[in-house]
């Protein structure tokens, strides 16, 4: 599995968990098929840390809050904050595959939800 796979799985794990009111774990167990360690990796990661990622993404929203974040975007954008967090990876490089996985999944064609998520992304990586 290629680490934008990964990515998606996670997205989806995240938005299932969101969707449904279950826990991440619950959600994992419902979606994945076969293991993978990035994937894994990536769910830890924000389950660990879910408190503190949606603290940085309401600071880092303009006149909107977290809870009017449609839910694919919600999934995208806390991946995304909690890779940053991580630091493990360039910011540019998580900005960048954050906006393919919403061009993908959440984009209705108008680029709303690219632009949207484009800003939010930048202030939460200047606020980090």
């Amino acid at each position: 599995m290629t680490r934008r796979d990964a990515r998606v799985l996670c997205m989806k794990v995240l938005y299932n968990a969101d969707l449904n009111e279950i826990s991440i774990e619950e959600s994992k167990n419902n979606i994945v098929e076969e293991e993978d360690e990035v994937a894994f990796s990536f769910l830890e990661l924000v389950e660990n840390n879910l408190e503190k990622i949606d603290e940085i993404i309401e600071k880092s929203l303009e006149n909107y809050s977290l809870s009017r974040l449609n839910k694919v975007d919600k999934a995208i954008i806390r991946l995304a904050t909690a890779e940053m967090l991580d630091g493990k990876t360039p910011k540019k490089i998580i900005i960048n595959e954050a906006l393919e996985i919403t061009k993908e999944y959440s984009d209705q064609g108008d680029h709303k939800a690219t632009s949207f998520n484009n800003r939010l992304l930048e202030n939460i990586s200047k606020n980090l």
